[in-house]
């Protein structure tokens, strides 16, 4: 049997730690499972990513926190103490021998299967502020909660928009929200939630805007919100935010039947129409839960807005929305960059580029929000698109007259959280693997390794290579 020399089978090396069982997400449902995984015997890993560090929340990453935080997410002490007293379990967990670490992120994971056979085991990479880790497992649980589903309108780029998980974090979880006056943009159970949340810690609701024409959720909180005397904005949506240097100002809502417009003052808007699970290790790993993965807490529970619901939305808020209205906020890729398929503004736009639309891509096929964001960068900024794919799936599912449901997610890609390169550089690499890696690509005019080259040995690895890699 003849065997590649340059194939990547037993070069990976073993991991840097093993757990018998790790779980991501140290809120009330993974660290409640991380405590009954160590009562039943074996290793635990417990990791969470907050207290998320000052500069990532600024640049809503995890969350979209929408420049609403305060000073005290820049002291991380603070925000440790801030955690454990948000959520006393974490104490448990210590106490039964979880080995418990914050502030550290799970960016990847990695997986045997049709495309990659060459792993040792189950591998999820981890990093802090100093160095990345691959971990092993022999259980992985996700309690990664759930995202916001973001939709944008004319203003909604500024700051003090937020997502209700990022309000409810900030609120909650570090105590570190400066909203004092907020509107609440969505329906059903979310909207009324975050409504009455903001209500019982001291924060004047500005109203609620709902563009059906009765109010939606369940009947007890709406009693709640009857009680608690919130505006309520039936029928409505939102025109455009206004705003200073300090962000959102006032809200102008429009009737959705008829010309009549009411504005309204806030310093914050907040986008409940929805929340999806995050899911993201999964989804860039390109595998689904089962006897090896569990998904616990909301991240198994929620359930994603129905496509009609979510087309509502997205045609309410986008019908006063100027073409020049961005839609990715990373990239600055505006409605009119997206729907005429044109690269990032710092780009050249020559005539056949300029000539190039929506229309005429979808001359040729369905268009799918991968292939936009290669051509546009719409989703390649660092929130890796937790703004705006759901308005590009909108988007094109309105210009081919169908349901976003029926347009593919754009994927994701490791690494699923920013993480800097210098510490992911910083990788326990074999020599063998150190060997090989320019001749894994099989392309010998471009990838023969450089020490061979002019020599009996060049002609010696051009002959091994297999297939019509010789040409």
């Amino acid at each position: 049997m003849v065997t590649d020399r340059h194939a990547i089978n037993g070069k990976i090396p073993a991991p840097d730690e093993r757990f018998d069982t790790v779980v991501v997400g140290a809120g009330e449902a993974g660290t409640t499972a991380a405590i009954a995984a160590a009562k039943n015997g074996g290793s635990v890993l417990l990791i969470d990513e907050n207290p998320v560090r000052g500069e990532l929340i600024g640049t809503d990453i995890p969350l979209y926190f929408g420049g609403r935080m305060t000073a005290a997410v820049q002291a991380p002490e603070r925000m440790i103490e801030q955690l454990f007293a948000s959520n006393p379990l974490l104490e448990k967990a210590f106490d039964a021998g979880v080995d418990v670490r914050l502030g550290t992120y799970a960016w990847g994971l990695y997986l045997n299967g049709p495309a990659m056979r060459a792993l040792p085991e189950p591998l999820l990479g981890i990093a802090d502020g100093a160095a990345a880790r691959m971990v092993g497992f022999g259980r992985l649980l996700l309690a990664t909660g759930a995202r916001d589903v973001v939709l944008g309108f004319a203003g909604w780029d500024r700051p003090g928009v937020m997502g209700s998980q990022g309000f409810a974090a900030l609120l909650t979880r570090y105590d570190a929200l400066a909203s004092r006056r907020v509107l609440v943009v969505g329906s059903g159970d979310l909207a009324l939630d975050t409504a009455l949340l903001a209500v019982d810690r001291g924060i004047e609701v500005a109203g609620i805007v709902e563009i059906a024409d009765a109010m939606q959720g369940s009947a007890e909180l709406a009693k709640r919100i009857e009680a608690s005397a919130i505006p309520l904005f039936l029928g409505h949506t939102i025109a455009e935010a206004r705003g200073g240097i300090d962000g959102v100002e006032q809200a102008v809502l429009s009737q959705l039947t008829g010309d009549g417009r009411t504005s309204v003052d806030c310093d914050t808007i907040i986008l409940a129409i929805g929340a999806i699970p995050a899911t993201e290790l999964l989804d860039a790993a390109g595998t689904v839960p089962g006897d090896l993965i569990e998904l616990v807490g909301d991240c198994a529970t929620v359930i994603r807005p129905h496509s009609a619901a979510l087309a509502a939305w997205a045609e309410a808020l986008g019908r006063h929305a100027p073409p020049e209205t961005i839609v990715c906020q990373c990239e600055e890729v505006s409605r009119a960059d997206l729907l005429g398929v044109q690269p990032p503004r710092y780009l050249d736009r020559p005539a056949p580029m300029a000539a190039r639309s929506l229309a005429t891509l979808l001359g040729d096929g369905p268009a799918h929000p991968d292939q936009i964001k290669r051509l546009t960068r719409a989703g390649m900024g660092a929130c890796q698109g937790r703004r705006c794919r759901d308005q590009v799936a909108c988007l094109l599912a309105a210009e081919q007259r169908t349901t976003p449901d029926r347009v593919p997610v754009a994927s994701f890609r490791a690494p699923v959280r920013p993480i800097p390169l210098g510490i992911l550089a910083d990788w326990n690499e074999l020599p063998e693997m150190a060997a090989g890696w320019d001749v894994w690509f099989g392309i010998p005019t471009q990838w023969l390794p450089y020490a061979v080259i002019g020599t009996p040995q060049e002609a010696e690895m051009i002959a091994s290579l297999p297939g019509n890699m010789h040409v």
